[in-house]
């Protein structure tokens, strides 16, 4: 019998309300509302492009800044990956994929190690100005990925290799991110990729 790859998980705090329901064996269906619509379409991006199924509802207080939903998602869609894991028995594990979109490049690469790490290079946004209505800051998507390593225990890389279209630079690495986690997360044996035998 195969084992349900699905989890859920909520996060209520005096600053978010985070609700999350997620399937790794998905189809690429997504149903995200954040009240931060770039947030939502780089979400959208994760989904479509690692084939995970997502129905994510968050509100928090972005009149006073937008970084805790954008952290408090990053921490619960972390977790959901990590409990949908399970014993990871059988995963890929690691993964790299560049990807273009126009004039940007982006390069991630993920390894599901059990420890959160990561290395976050995005000196081509440096002075770059927020994006939608209520205004994401290029910066957040580095606190959206830190958080996301703190939930599932992963190692991430993300580097912005070039661009200069600020939504382009994050749409890459969104990209990236998304084909990295399918790829990453994919069962293609029936073994603990480790040499210790756990994750």
């Amino acid at each position: 019998m195969v084992r349900s790859r699905q989890s859920d998980a909520s996060r209520v705090t005096k600053e978010t309300d985070i609700n999350v329901l997620l399937d790794l064996d998905g189809s690429g269906s997504t149903d995200v509302s954040t009240s931060l619509p770039f947030f939502d379409h780089m979400l959208a991006q994760i989904v479509r492009f690692s084939g995970v199924d997502l129905t994510l509802k968050a509100q928090g207080d972005i009149d006073v800044d937008a970084h805790h939903i954008v952290e408090d998602v990053g921490i619960v869609v972390g977790g959901c990956v990590l409990e949908a894991l399970g014993d990871h028995i059988g995963i890929e594990r690691f993964a790299q994929e560049a990807v273009p979109m126009d004039e940007a490049l982006a390069l991630v690469t993920l390894d599901i190690s059990g420890r959160p790490f990561l290395f976050y290079k995005d000196d081509i946004l440096a002075g770059h100005s927020a994006l939608g209505t209520p205004g994401f800051d290029p910066q957040l998507a580095e606190e959206f990925f830190r958080a996301f390593c703190i939930g599932a225990k992963v190692t991430l890389h993300v580097e912005y290799v070039r661009g200069k279209n600020t939504h382009h630079i994050l749409e890459a690495g969104f990209k990236a991110f998304g084909r990295a986690l399918g790829k990453a997360t994919k069962v293609v044996g029936d073994t603990i990729p480790s040499t210790k035998g756990v994750i």
